[in-house]
Order: structure tokens, then C-alpha cells, then sequence
């Protein structure tokens, strides 16, 4: 079952690509078939080629992009730093297997070990400023 919050994730060793974003796709329209998927993206290239919209519009999901140049908004870049935080960070890894699995663990960790961690650093709290005045000369 999928939770509000939840971590659908897609493991891939090599690069991402447009097929690679497809698969994902493909992953998240099987978890909740009767109920509409709408997937955050950045501005990536192989994430708005005609491929992913084709398939996301065969599988009913809408892409919602963001704005170029927000990484405040991207919640898989903090979701990243933690990661790298966890993993990376002072660590020794003999292979590139334990790397991936440390990864790997931490991520599957991150509604139990880590929630009290993450339960703050992904969420969407914003500070409003109030609307400034314009003067002029």
C-alpha cells in the first residue's frame, strides 16, 4: 500500500534516461490504478522529451514540472543530501556493492530508522514575506 508519503523508487546502477523515468512511471501507475498520480519533476531534458509525455499520458499521470532553478522545491534534492549525509559522509565502502546496498538501506529506512529525521526536512513549509511596497522616484 502506498502512503501519503511515500518513497517509489526505481534502481538504476548506470545513468537516468527517458526510459529509465517510463519505468518509474510505469511503477507508480500499478500502486494505486483507480486513484489520479500526478509526478514532481525538475527540468531535466530525458524528463520532458515526447517519450515520458507519451507514456505518462497513455498511463493517465500528470507530470507537474517545476520551475527552472528552485531546488528549494525539489524534495528528492533534500531527500539526497540526507542520503549522502547517511552514506557518504567519512564512509568506506570496499566495493561498489556495498556502496549500493548502504544506499539502498537507507532509503528503505527512511518511514521507519530515519522519519523523525525526514519528517522535517521534506515538508513543504515556506516563509511568506509581506508584500513590498514600490516606490518611486
Amino acid at each position: 500500500m502506498i502512503r501519503k508519503q511515500s518513497l517509489v523508487a526505481e534502481k538504476i546502477h548506470t545513468h537516468i534516461n527517458s526510459l529509465s523515468v517510463c519505468a518509474l512511471l510505469e511503477k507508480l501507475s500499478t500502486l494505486r490504478p483507480t486513484l489520479p498520480v500526478t509526478v514532481v519533476l525538475d527540468n531535466a531534458r530525458y524528463q520532458r522529451c515526447a517519450l515520458v509525455q507519451n507514456c505518462a499520458e497513455k498511463l493517465k499521470i500528470e507530470l507537474l514540472f517545476l520551475p527552472p532553478y528552485s531546488p528549494n522545491l525539489n524534495l528528492i534534492e533534500r531527500l539526497w543530501k540526507f542520503v549522502k549525509k547517511q552514506c557518504l559522509y567519512a564512509k568506506y565502502y570496499r566495493d561498489f556493492s556495498s556502496f549500493t546496498t548502504a544506499i539502498e538501506r537507507c532509503l528503505q529506512d527512511t518511514h521507519t530508522i530515519h522519519a523523525k529525521a525526514l519528517n522535517s526536512l521534506l515538508r513543504l513549509n515556506f516563509q511568506t514575506l509581506p508584500k513590498a511596497q514600490v516606490v518611486t522616484a
